[in-house]
């Protein structure tokens, strides 16, 4: 399952260049995750980056883009093939 960032967001600039996928934006009023990009880490850490610094806990996953583990880490191989065996 993706992850998204809800309207507790404060702006506080830490999740986005935590994101290894470069999946977090700054939308119209704050931060957003691209579901296409989000991996949830799977391929680069054991936990979400962004989950582990975000100071308001607003980064819940995305209910309407369910992901298996095995989803997930196929995206991660699709967006960087070079790693995949």
């Amino acid at each position: 399952m993706a992850l998204k960032i809800d309207d507790d967001c404060i702006n506080c600039d830490v999740c986005e260049p935590e994101c290894p996928n470069d999946a977090i934006y700054m939308g119209e009023e704050i931060y957003e995750i691209d579901w296409k990009k989000c991996t949830e880490c799977v391929g680069h850490y054991d936990e979400p980056q962004c989950v582990e610094v975000c100071p308001v806990d607003c980064i819940p996953k995305d209910e309407n883009h369910v992901e298996s583990n095995a989803d997930l880490q196929a995206k991660y191989d699709k967006l960087y093939p070079e790693t995949s065996p």
